[in-house]
């Protein structure tokens, strides 16, 4: 499928974007207007894009629909103030709920259940359900069009940040299993980032990886090892020297069992040495991956 923007219906365009970029986090948007009315709304166009100054940027766009503006991206006009509370599981149905519609007036922070907490430096107020509450100050808006579904960047800069105690781990940092984060995807789709959907990768700030253009051809070509395979290994600095054969039970039985078949031996140990790689044993995989050679 090619797709031409302007050639599809914005609806259209707008689902096949949503859909393809994703996961992304959510910005919980509290503001009031001039008279003093609280508004409480979700969007998922949103990202931190600096620390000093700490800055985030957020988008009410425009409604498809019929190309009305949200009563957020008014408030932040009047008002020049928004907190930004982010959106973990415990309250992504509430969180929901506070996206509908309702008219100009109405509070969120009631409609959906959730306790006002007086800010620090801004009129809003924060979300005391939320596990981290910015409070920011309005820099800049930039429009990107008078169309439906045009952007209205929001930049602001965080004055004040505050994080609940109870999702920092021993080092005080924070937990990505105790935030318990939520971020959106296309339609009506969502993803929780805990338990088993968080993994490290390790970025190679300090050494220069050796890359995978420098890996042996065996493995380079291999048609068992992935392309993530083939970034671990190519993310270490230097192709290890293998001595004696590693004592191992499942490497020995392949080298006995293959003795004849280099081909299927060959099968194996790239094999044995994806589920090493998988198991983050780098080093030992190695070693599996140079013992036929």
């Amino acid at each position: 499928m090619k797709i031409i923007p302007g050639e599809i219906k914005t609806a259209q365009l707008h689902a096949y974007l949503l859909g393809s970029v994703a996961p992304r986090p959510i910005c919980f948007a509290s503001t009031i207007d001039k008279d003093g009315n609280a508004n409480l709304a979700p969007f998922s166009f949103f990202n931190v894009f600096g620390s000093k100054p700490p800055i985030c940027i957020f988008s009410p766009a425009r409604r498809v629909r019929d190309n009305t503006i949200k009563h957020t991206l008014e408030n932040v006009y009047e008002t020049k103030e928004v907190v930004i509370n982010v959106v973990n599981y415990n309250i992504v149905q509430q969180t929901n709920l506070a996206s509908c519609e309702y008219p100009k007036g109405v509070d969120e922070f009631v409609k959906a259940g959730f306790t006002p907490v007086k800010s620090d430096m801004v009129k809003p107020f924060r979300v005391k359900e939320s596990p981290v509450q910015l409070e920011c100050k309005l820099l800049q808006v930039i429009e990107t069009g008078k169309e439906g579904g045009a952007a209205n960047l929001i930049i602001c800069e965080v004055v004040c940040m505050h994080i609940d105690d109870n999702v920092l781990d021993e080092q005080g940092k924070i937990d990505p299993n105790k935030i318990d984060l939520v971020a959106r995807m296309g339609a009506d789709y969502y993803c929780r980032a805990s338990g088993s959907a968080i993994f490290e990768v390790h970025k190679p700030n300090v050494e220069l990886g050796i890359g995978v253009d420098a890996l042996p051809a065996h493995i380079r070509h291999s048609s068992i090892l992935t392309g993530n395979s083939l970034g671990m290994l190519g993310n270490c600095t230097t192709i290890p020297v293998v001595g004696e054969l590693l004592q191992d039970e499942r490497l020995s039985n392949i080298m006995r069992t293959y003795t004849h078949d280099e081909t299927a031996k060959k099968e194996a140990l790239h094999q044995y040495a994806k589920e090493l790689l998988d198991a983050k044993e780098i080093e030992k995989a190695w070693q599996v991956l140079l013992s036929g050679q």
